[in-house]
């Protein structure tokens, strides 16, 4: 049994790509067991329950920037966590750690590092984060979701450094047809159809603007596919009408990726790699509070190799959405040169070429 340690999460954007990479090594040679290091109070608390991975939650505390008072947490949990992470290596003797970013990730890879254990990191962001710009120098090997990441940190002499995307959930071969995705959700199947969404927890800018949009009317032939966020779903759940589905959440995601012309959504590095894989051209709104405006950096990034809009949060209208999706509409020729560009960056098949060069480094 060749056990490997997963540090990473507090947020999904750093878990799920580690439960990806996860299933694909097992997948490749089931004697690989990996097992999830994370935290009591991030998003892994409630999903890895559900896993089928043995997992570990430590008291681990980001840095807290506005209030460094209470950094004596974020010590003190490090120190617990580092004792709990040694006892368990005693017990499963780990053959590498994988770091997925966020504080959970931290003092894992640093025991790592102490302990001469390999270490791999994923970064799923162009802008990388701050655990992988500290440990990035002595990883064993870097995968990048975004390539333009690679300026922006100092890697090793001897660390591989591969832009092998973000592990999702490739679309299904064959893909569903356009008519029967717009069938499902009883939508005309000549409709220009606009996929809203801003993630599990709902993003209120766009859930305003859309529904200041629904309000004034919708353009001609346009139809729309709303995803609110749990949260905030039952002010908005009471919009639904003859061209516009509203939904808390899209779990699976997969029956409106299929349906929809065009994406506008928060510029997190899952669902881009989501979108480019499916190669929907998408109005990106980044979130302006996101750590080192992580979303801004996405979002040039993937409005500069040509598949998405770049619309910054102090932008969004309803007159500036009703502009951009227009303007889509009624552009064929831009339309197709975006979902060729989104094909270019789309890397489906990330996890398990992730999970074929860790393999081949552990083994």
């Amino acid at each position: 049994m060749t056990r490997v340690f997963f540090a990473g999460g507090g947020t999904g954007g750093h878990l799920y790509p580690g439960l990806a990479i996860a299933r694909a090594l097992v997948q490749l040679d089931p004697s690989v067991q990996p097992h999830f290091i994370g935290a009591r109070r991030g998003i892994e608390r409630d999903v890895l329950p559900g896993t089928g991975f043995p997992f570990t939650l430590l008291d681990l505390h980001p840095l807290y920037r506005k209030q460094p008072w209470d950094n004596w947490k974020t010590v003190a949990g490090a120190v617990s966590a580092w004792r709990a992470i040694s006892g368990l290596s005693r017990e499963l003797r780990p053959a590498a750690v994988v770091g997925t970013g966020g504080y959970a990730a931290g003092v894992a890879l640093a025991w790592g590092r102490a302990h001469g254990v390999p270490t791999m990191l994923h970064e799923p962001d162009s802008h990388p984060g701050l655990t992988t710009r500290t440990f990035s120098g002595g990883a064993r090997a870097l995968y990048l979701g975004f390539p333009e990441a690679a300026s922006r940190l100092a890697s090793g002499g001897n660390t591989a450094v591969h832009a092998y995307g973000c592990p999702i959930d490739p679309p299904p071969n064959p893909r569903p047809s356009r008519e029967a995705a717009r069938a499902l959700w009883g939508l005309p199947a000549d409709a220009f159809v606009v996929l809203v969404f801003g993630g599990s927890q709902g993003a209120r800018a766009l859930n305003d603007a859309t529904a200041a949009w629904v309000a004034r009317g919708l353009p001609e032939g346009v139809a729309l596919i709303w995803a609110t966020g749990k949260q905030q779903a039952a002010a908005y759940l009471d919009r639904e009408g003859a061209r516009v589905r509203v939904r808390p959440y899209l779990s699976p995601i997969a029956d409106a990726y299929a349906a929809a012309d065009i994406a506008v959504t928060r510029a997190g590095a899952m669902s881009i790699a989501e979108l480019c894989a499916w190669e929907i051209p998408t109005v990106l709104v980044p979130l302006p509070t996101a750590a080192q405006d992580h979303q801004a950096h996405n979002a040039r990034a993937t409005a500069a190799a040509g598949a998405a809009v770049h619309l910054p949060q102090a932008e969004l209208t309803v007159d500036s959405l009703d502009a951009q999706v227009r303007a889509l509409q009624h552009d064929a020729a831009r339309m197709a040169a975006m979902r060729v560009a989104a094909a270019r960056r789309a890397h489906p098949g990330a996890a398990l070429d992730i999970a074929r060069d860790l393999l081949s480094r552990i083994r």
